[in-house]
């Protein structure tokens, strides 16, 4: 069976995190939390990461801690993507801001860029970009657009760790992004997930909003200004602002410590079987949409068909063969009950697209040479 993921954890993997419990005494968030962070800012090539629970607690505490650090009041809009995963929009509407849902293009998946600045209004504050299944948006359309109008340019970088736009990887472009270490994903902490910046008064407001918003998870250098700011109370129950307990566990800092060292072995063998993949489906590039891009990371094998009933006889084999499938991320958003009310799904053409006709397949270190064989001879006798 050729599953989306497999065992991921690898023996030494696992023979580390046991050692770990055998040898400490302190479980919660502390100096692994720390170790992973610091590792992690060196692969990604950035200032700050902030080690939280999952990618959809980055998401929230991002623009939490953005809105307020810009001053940007409530009902104020964010543009995103109608094909992206729902905790981002839901941390839109948590924030109390707005929404905009823009259609994407069916190269990149990313926005329809000439229809994302047709979608800018006065209220429009930030755009929200989803770097989707490992493809980078075209970072130098999305840079223009926010400094034509003054906007917050926010990464969602959840399925696309490492992936590079002109050599230089996706989530250093923006104010700060977002990564989810779930099992699915590049690399896994089981649970967990980051937030990146390079702007250290901003990483201090992540850093407080993922642990109820105390102090005392400041850096120990700014301790002291605050306990003579606050006299008057408790240093060690001091909130500096309003915040969540997103915290994660030295546990899966210890997981994340050694994964990230099988990262880069991880994306070049993905990135191998995307190549594979890709001239597999080039005999029927009249039946579907080609999805890739320079400076890919892979995350999944998609296929977006032109016709529905193409659609559903390649889907038909590979239930028979045992390939598991799964729709590329939510498909139009717009179908989904809580997000009706925010656009009509058919007015999102490509969109719509992707959901009528894709769905994905798994990409991972155990996709071999034997079962992109077996993928070329099923796509062979169907078409």
């Amino acid at each position: 069976m050729w599953k989306l993921q497999e065992n991921i954890l690898e023996l030494k993997d696992r023979e580390h995190l046991a050692e770990f419990i055998r040898s400490t005494e302190r479980f919660t968030q502390f100096e692994k939390v720390k170790e992973f962070e610091r590792a992690w800012s060196v692969w990604q090539n950035t200032s700050y990461s902030t080690f939280v629970n999952s990618g959809s607690s980055a998401d929230l505490v991002m623009l939490d801690a953005v809105k307020e650090f810009y001053k940007i009041d409530d009902g104020a809009e964010v543009l995103v993507p109608v094909v992206t995963w729902t905790t981002n929009i839901t941390s839109v509407i948590q924030t109390k801001m707005s929404p905009v849902f823009v259609d994407i293009n069916l190269d990149d998946l990313s926005f329809d860029y000439e229809k994302l600045e047709r979608a800018i209004t006065s209220k429009t504050r930030i755009i929200l970009v989803t770097h989707l299944i490992g493809i980078p948006a075209n970072i130098e359309r999305l840079s223009a657009i926010s400094e034509k109008y003054n906007l917050i340019l926010l990464e969602d970088c959840c399925e696309s760790h490492g992936a590079t736009y002109r050599t230089e990887k996706v989530g250093n472009f923006g104010i700060a992004s977002t990564f989810s270490f779930y099992w699915g994903h590049h690399i896994t902490t089981v649970e967990g997930g980051m937030i990146c910046t390079k702007n250290e008064e901003l990483n201090d407001l992540f850093v407080l909003k993922r642990s109820h918003g105390l102090a005392r998870e400041l850096s120990p250098s700014k301790h002291q200004y605050y306990r003579d700011k606050y006299p008057e109370i408790d240093f060690n129950f001091l909130f500096l602002t309003h915040g969540y307990n997103f915290r994660n566990t030295e546990l899966h800092a210890v997981i994340g410590i050694e994964q990230i060292k099988h990262l880069d072995r991880y994306i070049k063998i993905r990135n191998e079987n995307h190549r594979e993949y890709l001239k597999i489906i080039s005999k029927i590039t009249d039946k579907v949409f080609l999805v890739d891009n320079n400076g890919i990371s892979s995350f999944c094998l998609p296929f977006i068909f032109k016709s529905t009933s193409d659609k559903n006889k390649l889907r038909k084999a590979f239930h028979d063969a045992e390939i598991e499938i799964r729709p590329i991320i939510s498909g139009n958003l717009l179908n989904q009950p809580c997000f009706a009310k925010f656009g009509n799904a058919n007015d999102f053409k490509n969109a719509q697209i992707v959901h009528e006709n894709g769905f994905y397949i798994g990409n991972n270190q155990f996709v071999n040479d034997e079962r992109l064989e077996f993928l070329n001879s099923v796509i062979t006798k169907v078409f």
